[in-house]
């Protein structure tokens, strides 16, 4: 214990330090990436902005014309209208929002191909899958990652997130790197000199553990729209709308992935989306284990608040980070009310609260408590991977953002009352503010 304690020291001691936001309305960037941006003007002007146009550049791009069933184009004109009428989006902004429909499109059409070649897909069992659920900043991706790290662990990557399936021009090569992986390093390296300061908020890599999100939109219906643009109008549809078939269409694309290999037996799913969806993730997956994290909600907005302000620079014109963290502050709100009424609903030998301080006291013995419930045996190697994940990946390694609800003119005090209820019912430790 003397010499962890010590390596920990070391590992601080050797951190960059804290830094503050100070830009969120007025963004600093390099004289290079202020010249790509402004570059994406006529890029911007030019984009037709329906979903037949969509459709039809997919299926130029991918050489294919089935997306089979059609569940995703209501809430995909739904999304492009309300990201264009209110989401204050500037060119990069556009040009960002049309790629990413883009790029889901291009899937499902990979992905409905892979069932026409391959009908033995639909024999895929994904079985008894272990579900982390929680909001970000409470310990989900770093208990993801731990999990991830054994090797009897199924779990998707950022790069398959991506691109499930290979284009079909790269299906039959063989390749040392996948094109792939390589593509979304690519997609890496730019996000860090666009956003230098986001790795210390949410570290990625080609390979990371990362929510299926990419998935659900794939299929058409997802939270992550909401990340990638504040729009009422597109909430308000996604909360209105039983979410099961889309949850459906998401295990479908995990059965593609599993039917095409990869590590390790049994998934481990993430996403903060399912804190608000128990019900359809309780009938997509009825024999899962669920761990349910939890954190003191105050710290989970200042978080979140500045990690979603600091994120908008690339899509908002202006920012306006106080619409940007009072839109993600109500969210939560919603959220982790979502979770007070319905955490019941998961069966209780199916599933267990983790409380985040707990989680941080001790890792491993948070994680022998979820594979006790879910009966996945914790060998040594396995044990030995966690611990090499840890020690690759040390907490806090590239340093930290130093967060102030005032930046989003949020009142402390206001909160706490709102979100007290949470707090009673799970027994969340409160944090400075």
């Amino acid at each position: 214990m003397a010499n962890e304690e010590m390596e920990e020291d070391r590992i601080m001691s050797q951190r960059p330090p804290d830094v503050r936001i100070t830009d969120f309305d007025a963004p600093e960037f390099s004289p290079d990436v202020r010249e790509m941006i402004e570059g994406v003007a006529p890029l911007a002007a030019a984009i037709p902005w329906t979903l037949e146009a969509a459709l039809e550049q997919a299926s130029e791009r991918v050489g294919l014309d089935d997306f089979g069933e059609d569940i995703f184009s209501e809430p995909l004109s739904v999304f492009m209208k309300g990201s264009r009428e209110e989401g204050g989006l500037s060119p990069l902004g556009e040009v960002t929002i049309w790629g990413q429909i883009g790029q889901f499109l291009d899937a499902r059409l990979l992905v409905e191909d892979q069932w026409k070649r391959h009908p033995e897909i639909a024999e895929e069992e994904i079985d008894r899958p272990i579900i982390i659920v929680g909001l970000p900043r409470t310990g989900t991706t770093h208990l993801h990652n731990l999990i991830s790290a054994d090797p009897a662990i199924r779990y998707l990557s950022w790069w398959e997130s991506l691109e499930p399936v290979p284009p079909l021009s790269e299906q039959e090569g063989h390749f040392d790197v996948d094109p792939r992986w390589q593509r979304a390093a690519m997609g890496i390296e730019m996000r860090d000199k666009m956003m230098p300061l986001f790795k210390r908020m949410h570290d990625m890599w080609p390979d990371h553990a990362h929510e299926e999100v990419h998935l659900l939109a794939i299929a058409g219906s997802t939270m992550l729209f909401e990340a990638l643009v504040v729009s009422e109008s597109w909430r308000d549809w996604y909360l209105s709308h039983d979410q099961t078939p889309w949850y459906a269409y998401m295990k479908r694309v995990l059965q593609v992935l599993q039917f095409r290999g990869g590590k390790g037996e049994r998934w481990v799913l993430k996403s903060p989306q399912h804190l608000e969806q128990f019900t359809p993730l309780l009938r997509t997956f009825p024999d899962a284990c669920f761990a349910v994290t939890h954190r003191d909600p105050l710290a989970i907005t200042a978080s979140f608040a500045t990690m979603s302000a600091y994120s908008s620079r690339l899509s908002r014109d202006p920012v306006d980070a106080v619409r940007v963290g009072q839109y993600w502050s109500d969210r939560i709100e919603t959220m982790l009310g979502s979770c007070v009424r319905d955490r019941d609903l998961l069966p209780e030998d199916q599933s267990l609260d983790v409380l985040f301080h707990e989680f941080m006291e001790d890792e491993m013995g948070m994680v022998e408590r979820i594979y006790s419930l879910a009966g996945q045996p914790l060998t040594e190697d396995s044990r030995r991977a966690m611990q090499g994940f840890v020690d690759e990946h040390p907490r806090g390694m590239y340093g930290r953002v130093a967060y102030d609800l005032a930046d989003f003119e949020i009142d402390a005090q206001e909160r706490r009352a709102k979100l007290a209820p949470y707090v009673e019912r799970f027994g969340v430790r409160l944090e400075d503010f």
